[in-house]
C-alpha cells in the first residue's frame, strides 16, 4: 500500500512543474501574439488612442 501512495504522490509532483511550464508557454506565446498585433496595427491603435485623448 505505502508503495503505491509513493507513486501516486511522486507523479502528482511530477505533473506540477509540467503544468508550470505549460502555463509559462501559453502565456509566452499570448505575450507575442499581442506584440505582433500591436506592431502591426501601431499605427491605428495610436491615431485611435490620440483621438480618444482629445476628445476627454
Amino acid at each position: 500500500m505505502s508503495e503505491f501512495v509513493t507513486r501516486l504522490y511522486v507523479r502528482v509532483s511530477e505533473s506540477k512543474g509540467q503544468t508550470m511550464t505549460e502555463y509559462a508557454l501559453i502565456l509566452a506565446t499570448i505575450a507575442v501574439a499581442a506584440y505582433l498585433a500591436y506592431k502591426g496595427l501601431g499605427t491605428s491603435i495610436s491615431t485611435l488612442a490620440t483621438n480618444v485623448a482629445a476628445d476627454l
